[in-house]
């Protein structure tokens, strides 16, 4: 039988809650499990709505178009109506929260660029929900309004963008709906923004308003293209899967930076991929319908979305997609060819399947605003030659943090296998070769919620 030993360096207050840390992989505690909603979660479930989401679509798609150089000034049609009635029904949704959840309007003048021939006005619709006990600890969800026809210089013809990206603006629409009514402990943040299919001008403008202000943003989700699991061209349907991509040595790092990063395994344990595997965690269960398939890389080739505004300001940050595009229809002009209808139709979305999509982002907001936040400062001590492992990191400041959690795997596995309690400390040192795995700490709140992992770095 391994031998079993406390081997700890703890702050003073906290050295009653060591660990018993055994010597043999052996010897530790399962793994880390996926966590079923509890009660509030699943009741935040059920109220989401297909019928609504459909009605969302349809409304978006009425609009015509929504290219970022049509009309802002028409009632009807345009991109300056569709914003408009976003605004409107967020403002609505507000008015349930008790004075939580603010709507602003959030405009800028983008310059002449090379999808811009004049300088546009651009104007991201923005509803914030304030923590009630960490309001400064940001997580952001976002779809994109505007569409395009083939040409992506047409502001004129048709372009209903259901599929891209009315199911995203749906997405966050009934989210906003849902969670308005709730009080989340960190703050949760839902963007229709615009400019996308211009070049990411609306959530570039955006992400740099927040990094300009220091803000907190912990999570950042874009919804874009999330319509439907049948892509309609003779292929599998896959109506229970949505596609999740997590980059791995994060964008903004220097070089030097990323191979510090890579000599501790990071290449695979970045902060987006920590989110990857979080979402897996909480998000797949009977009650949202829907497995999720991480794809280890930012985005798809010749494609970007919002989230990589973000990623480029240093913030954790995945794009959900569906399963699997019919590019046959996206971003074709409305038109009719033997009979066969193209473009980006309502007729295509399968709205069940926005919900589903919905239930995941809902799970994953709501389990990261109600845990305590990501450890901040995890470090390795790489110092010393000895076959221990001793991990640092700082305090939290929650009010319900109830401690912290080692996770660990061996180095060819994609997934956390084991996990250690170790109590609220700050600083331990266990019984296993930093040579041999890789490793990684979370908080845990007294409700049992846990954050994502931090993996840590050299110090």
């Amino acid at each position: 039988m391994a031998r079993r030993r406390t081997f700890l360096s703890v702050t003073a207050a906290a050295a009653a809650a060591a660990p018993l840390v055994g010597s043999s992989p052996a010897a530790q505690a399962a793994g880390p499990r996926k966590h079923p909603p509890d009660a509030d979660l699943r009741r935040i479930l059920r109220e989401i709505d297909a019928d609504r989401i459909e009605a969302i679509v349809r409304k978006l798609a009425s609009f015509g178009t929504r290219h970022t150089l049509s009309s802002q000034t028409d009632p009807a049609r345009g991109i300056g109506a569709a914003r408009d009635w976003i605004h409107q029904q967020l403002q609505e949704y507000a008015s349930a929260s008790a004075g939580r959840m603010t709507v602003e309007l959030q405009s800028f003048v983008q310059p002449v660029s090379p999808r811009i021939p004049v300088p546009t006005t651009i104007t991201n619709v923005i509803a914030t929900l304030r923590g009630s006990t960490s309001p400064e600890r940001i997580y952001v969800v976002t779809g994109h309004y505007d569409s395009r026809a083939s040409d992506v210089l047409d502001a004129v013809s048709d372009a209903p963008g259901a599929d891209d990206d009315a199911s995203g603006v749906a997405v966050i629409m009934e989210l906003a709906r849902v969670l308005a009514t709730r009080s989340p402990a960190a703050t949760l943040v839902f963007a229709a923004v615009a400019g996308e299919e211009q070049g990411l001008y609306g959530s570039d403008h955006m992400a740099q308003r927040y990094k300009d202000a220091n803000a907190d943003i912990q999570a950042m989700f874009s919804n874009d293209i999330v319509g439907t699991g049948n892509p309609g061209d003779g292929t599998r349907p896959d109506p229970r899967t949505v596609r999740l991509f997590v980059e791995g040595v994060p964008t903004a790092e220097t070089a030097a930076q990323a191979n510090v990063r890579r000599s501790v395994g990071g290449e695979n344990d970045g902060p987006s991929r920590q989110l990857g595997r979080f979402v897996e965690d909480v998000a797949e269960n009977p009650q949202t319908g829907m497995n999720v398939r991480p794809i280890w890389r930012r985005d798809r080739y010749l494609r970007g979305s919002d989230h990589i505004s973000f990623l480029l300001r240093g913030y954790p940050a995945a794009r959900f997609t569906e399963p699997r595009e019919n590019f046959a229809h996206e971003h074709q002009d409305v038109r009719v060819e033997n009979g066969i209808q193209y473009g980006d139709l309502v007729e295509f979305c399968d709205f069940d399947y926005i919900a589903r999509v919905a239930r995941v982002n809902a799970a994953t907001l709501w389990s990261l605003a109600q845990a305590p936040g990501t450890p901040r400062g995890v470090v390795i001590d790489t110092t010393q030659l000895t076959n221990e492992t001793t991990l640092r990191w700082q305090a939290g400041t929650e009010a319900d943090l109830a401690g912290y959690e080692v996770v660990w795997r061996e180095t060819t596995a994609p997934d956390w296998e084991h996990v250690i309690p170790v109590g609220n400390v700050t600083s331990v040192t266990v019984d296993i070769s930093k040579d041999n795995v890789f490793f990684g700490v979370r908080a845990v709140g007294r409700s049992g919620l846990r954050s994502p992992a931090a993996a840590p770095q050299p110090g």
